[in-house]
């Protein structure tokens, strides 16, 4: 398949350079997705990423990429996202991974909306990517989001519950259950030790150990996840054929309650013998070395799907269905720490009892990898039918 000119691909709700390395491995992997599927049709594509403003650098780059800031006044200028929508083929929209729904609050559900509705009106045709869908719990919500969606060329989720929650919003439209696509998101395996020494990769989520933005435990978890987290690092340093290394996963030095960074600095000043990892570059950089663990606990979803994508036993600690969904409903893999359901005493047994039982855990996850390519596969399919469409 040919075409006399490349292919605009917009990449809505994306970002090239969040400070939370989870919304861009969804671009980075969505993007090698995209880059693959248009180089099997024989196509060229440019890509444009459009999503909110973030402070730093760069990391998703390519003589192919440019990228679009949102904002009140682009969005509201008829030169800003309206004008920008005119020279677009389509539009792969991922909806932040988990925005697209009611708990954010109206500024947020309004940008997501209306940038879906604006390019309903200019007729681009709109793919929602795989993503959580809901909860929309109020009707003016609700109401507003099936009518978006409604409007949608395809609609792809990533667990479950999500397509159940669209299958009820949009009765009758077809809807594909495919996986996270941050599971496709490349790497380079980095070398295990060959010592002995077992290396575990702890992320300690700074949202977590804050109780949430507003300190106030919002997200219900029944464990102290602050002191689970000390006593776990004390118990694996004490051993002695252990090395414990904390890295982040999200740096957000403006919103001090989700930043991982001065947690991991003030538990690597309590506990000299762990090596804090320096920040990562980009996502892919992030999942490099996470491939070279033994062991990966974390309370950052995309940090436990880097591990459980490189074949490395992964203990998630879930604050939000998203993990249920995921881990359990899709992947059939029970070994996260429940919202719910366990004391701290109890999470720290179920975290050292995964940990003893690692081995295990790695062949489930080779398991589980087989499932995720073929939900990925699905996923594939929506996007060679839509770009053998607007190629013609």
């Amino acid at each position: 398949m040919t075409t006399n000119r490349p292919v605009r691909i917009g990449l809505l709700w994306h970002s090239a350079n969040s400070g939370n390395l989870g919304v861009g491995a969804l671009t980075e992997a969505n993007l090698a997705l995209l880059r693959r599927e248009v180089a099997a049709l024989g196509l060229v594509a440019e890509f444009v990423i459009i999503g909110f403003k973030d402070p730093w650098p760069d990391y998703v780059t390519g003589a192919d990429v440019s990228v679009v800031k949102l904002s009140t006044r682009t969005m509201l200028s008829p030169a800003g996202y309206w004008r920008e929508l005119s020279g677009l083929d389509c539009i792969f929209d991922i909806g932040g991974g988990d925005s697209w729904a009611d708990i954010y609050g109206w500024k947020r559900f309004g940008f997501l909306w209306l940038t879906k509705v604006l390019a309903a009106w200019r007729t681009v045709p709109l793919v929602f990517s795989p993503q959580t869908i809901g909860p929309f719990t109020r009707a003016p919500y609700l109401a507003l989001a099936s009518f978006a969606m409604r409007r949608a060329t395809h609609i792809v989720v990533r667990d479950p519950l999500s397509r159940d929650v669209a299958a009820m919003m949009v009765p009758g439209k077809a809807i594909v259950e495919a996986v996270d696509v941050a599971f496709a998101l490349p790497f380079d395996q980095a070398a295990q030790a060959t010592d002995g020494v077992t290396q575990v990769g702890i992320n300690v989520s700074g949202l977590l150990f804050n109780k949430g933005y507003g300190g106030d435990n919002a997200f219900g978890l029944e464990a102290d996840y602050a002191a689970l987290m000390r006593t776990l690092v004390a118990e694996l340093v004490a051993r002695s054929d252990v090395k414990v290394f904390l890295f982040t996963h999200v740096v957000a030095p403006d919103l001090p309650m989700d930043d991982d960074g001065p947690v991991a600095d003030s538990l690597a000043a309590d506990f000299p013998s762990v090596e804090r990892v320096a920040n990562f570059a980009s996502p892919s950089a992030a999942k490099s070395f996470i491939s070279g663990m033994d062991f990966v606990v974390s309370g950052r979803m995309h940090a436990c799907i880097a591990a459980y994508s490189s074949g490395v036993p992964v203990v998630p600690v879930a604050y939000s269905r998203k993990f249920s969904g995921l881990f359990e409903g899709v992947l059939g893999y029970p070994h996260a720490v429940p919202v719910t359901g366990l004391s701290t005493e109890g999470a720290l047994a179920h975290i050292l009892n995964a940990f003893a039982n690692r081995h295990k855990l790695a062949a489930e996850i080779e398991i589980g990898n087989r499932k995720v390519a073929a939900a990925l596969d699905r996923y594939r399919a929506v996007i060679r039918d839509l770009l053998q469409d607007v190629a013609k």
